[in-house]
């Protein structure tokens, strides 16, 4: 038996490259999955691999931006898994348009979807999530966000401040909602996916493979399972219970802070 076994597990965005490898790991240390998506051919895809380990698995087509789907989702979580023990926050709105662009060159357009995703998808299933969790006695908040914040990286200030925002919320809620047993952390990950690789070949700057690469001590990117879902799995786990309100920077040494 994993070290989840018997919990349910949220993930939304689960249909994205990285997602799919942590649902994966969630699932092989025993959780059953809800896998929330915008695109639902992506989260039955992820869906179907999940089934593959065992456990109990739901794919939810859900816009994320807008509250009332969120909150239906989680009804139907609770209606059809029972519970909800872990939420994971991966979903966002950033797209190759909108990275390595220039500040002056974001538009209002652009922060808006990004924040209405990165951020505001967040709080709502947060909010959404919230009632349940302080009934049952406590839960486990995962959130992502990204060294492209912390780092400040150039050529991302939409993304990267809507990043460093879920960061602040985490902290916050992280001490309202400590009384209530629910821990909330954050991961900033480095992976290769699919669609980073994608991401990095097609992009019009020759020099973005390198950036997103980065200058790192462990030179490579992570593997989604291996590295950014076992670092997960972690924080999903009573092995993590005396933690929160911390960032995981899961970028082989990419972000190094005293």
């Amino acid at each position: 038996m994993g070290k989840l076994a018997g919990k349910v597990a949220v993930v939304v965005g689960g249909g994205g490259g990285i997602a799919s490898g942590m649902t994966l790991a969630l699932a092989k240390e025993g959780a059953d999955i809800a896998v929330v998506e915008r695109v639902a051919e992506k989260g039955e895809a992820v869906a179907r691999e999940v089934e593959k380990t065992g456990v109990r698995v739901l794919a939810i087509e859900c816009d994320i931006t807008d509250r009332a789907q969120v909150d239906a989702a989680v009804t139907q979580i609770l209606a059809e898994l029972g519970k909800i023990d872990v939420l994971v926050n991966n979903a966002t709105g950033v797209t190759i348009a909108t990275s390595n662009l220039p500040f002056i060159e974001h538009t209002e357009s652009d922060f808006d979807r990004i924040f209405a995703v990165d951020v505001k998808g967040t709080v709502h299933f947060m909010q959404a999530c919230y009632p349940h969790f302080k009934a049952q006695g406590g839960g486990k908040i995962i959130n992502f966000s990204s060294g492209a914040g912390s780092e400040r990286l150039a050529g991302f200030a939409a993304y990267s401040s809507a990043k460093e925002g879920v960061r602040a919320i985490t902290g916050v809620v992280a001490k309202e909602w400590g009384p209530d047993n629910i821990n909330v952390n954050v991961v900033c990950p480095a992976a290769m996916t699919p669609g980073m690789k994608s991401f990095v070949e097609n992009h019009k700057d020759p020099e973005f493979k390198k950036k997103a690469f980065g200058d790192r001590p462990i030179n490579r990117l992570g593997d989604p399972e291996q590295d950014i879902g076992q670092v997960v799995a972690f924080l999903a786990s009573a092995e993590s219970d005396f933690m929160t309100g911390h960032t995981f920077w899961v970028d082989g040494g990419g972000s190094i802070h005293a």
